[in-house]
């Protein structure tokens, strides 16, 4: 039987995708049984679980959609593939290596728009709409940008309750935008994924009652606002809020509109919201393609510029972006994070040390897209990784993604 040429391109499109190793845990991950979705969300990140999840989230709850461009921007594959290195823990590795360490679902790294890496692991395809965790904090930085590009955000040192009222008599709404955007509310909040934690407390009322109800449980101010950074996620939805209070428009319509299509999407992307007031569940939760990530990544490596035309204002992205931007206390080097001072924090955006400008969108479980503006370089790094932060299991998928993501960029320039 013969197989029409479309059809013939994607199987072996799907077949160089495919590894010829086994993966790290593959039965531990559900091999046996096709990598299945849980049966509900509430087992959505159970190990069993954890791949058929990460990449159908949006089979287990309700969700709103962003919608692709009409005319998508092309993303060709390199004629070859470099000869890509890095060492970690005084031994040498190859990327094919890095896929066989770590419980990597997909790996891709574009260089002057053009794919140069493409690996995935667990049968995962280009199709597959793989879970953001975290790194859609930065695509909520990026609408609250445009509405301030569209004067509907006067201004970032307005309060979050000059946008949206029902937020007056809380905390994050007293809280200045510019200070939610720096994780920087001062707020007491703790957030270690424990179940039991402050986010899991804001959770908890928020599904019951909805993001409003759950910013009243978040009242005790430890610092003054914008002198301490102090990760909490209910802040990113907080910034949610305002976005649809400002610009009138729901968080999936106003980045279909403003970013996605423009930037040139592919496929639809998805975010998961909460039933109880219809809004994104905005500090995760976001479900895009890698490839379409990679488009993301191209987006903020051109400084919000597509084919020369802009999407977002360069300025403001370096005020994201550029730790010279940030004050001091948000450095790299300087910002104090769970006792480490390696990486600083600019809007919504990871911010990494080095030569030159380099950031990083991080989710939980092993999420990330770097972006590095001078070498034109992106690396899409999707994961499911044993635990949380990636490193607190032994497997160092945290320290040895740091070291996979520095030997690409030595094969490009210096970090």
């Amino acid at each position: 039987m013969r197989l029409p040429l479309a059809a013939l391109g994607a199987l072996l499109a799907a077949l160089a995708l495919r590894p010829c190793h086994a993966a790290p845990d593959e039965d531990l991950l559900g091999k046996a049984s096709g990598y299945p979705l849980a049966p509900n969300l509430a087992q959505a990140f159970a190990e069993r679980y954890r791949v058929g999840s990460f990449s159908g989230m949006d089979h287990l709850s309700p969700h709103c959609v962003v919608e692709p461009a009409a005319q998508p921007l092309p993303l060709d594959k390199a004629p070859q593939e470099p000869d890509i290195r890095y060492r970690f823990e005084g031994q040498a590795h190859t990327i094919d290596d890095y896929m066989q360490r770590q419980r990597v679902t997909a790996l891709l790294v574009l260089k002057d728009g053009q794919i140069v890496v493409e690996r995935s692991n667990y049968d995962r395809l280009p199709e597959h709409r793989m879970l953001s965790n975290s790194m859609a904090k930065t695509i909520v930085a990026l609408a609250i940008g445009k509405a301030l590009e569209e004067g509907r955000i006067r201004s970032l040192e307005d309060t979050a309750a000059s946008y949206e009222p029902r937020l007056a008599d809380t905390l994050y709404g007293q809280t200045k935008i510019i200070n939610l955007m720096r994780m920087a509310s001062g707020a007491k909040f703790v957030e270690d994924y424990s179940g039991h934690d402050d986010l899991a407390r804001f959770n908890q009322v928020a599904r019951r009652q909805g993001a409003v109800a759950g910013a009243k449980v978040i009242d005790e101010r430890v610092a003054p606002e914008g002198t301490r950074f102090n990760y909490a996620s209910a802040e990113t939805q907080m910034l949610a809020l305002v976005l649809r209070a400002a610009t009138g428009q729901t968080l999936c319509q106003y980045v279909s509109q403003k970013i996605w299509q423009p930037m040139g999407a592919e496929a639809r992307a998805t975010w998961l919201t909460n039933p109880v007031d219809q809004t994104e569940l905005a500090g995760g939760n976001f479900n895009a393609t890698v490839h379409d990530y990679a488009r993301l990544g191209w987006l903020l490596a051109n400084d919000g510029q597509r084919d020369g035309k802009p999407v977002i204002a360069r300025e403001y992205l370096l005020q994201m972006t550029d730790p010279g931007q940030q004050a001091e206390i948000f450095r790299p080097g300087h910002m104090q994070n769970k006792s480490s001072t390696y990486m600083g924090y600019g809007l919504q955006t990871w911010l990494l040390p080095g030569s030159h400008r380099r950031f990083v969108l991080l989710g939980i479980y092993g999420q990330a897209i770097m972006v590095d503006p001078d070498l034109k370089l992106v690396v899409v790094h999707m994961a499911v990784a044993k635990d949380a932060s990636g490193d607190a299991s032994g497997t160092h998928m945290g320290a040895e993604r740091d070291a996979l993501l520095r030997g690409i960029v030595a094969r490009y320039g210096n970090w």
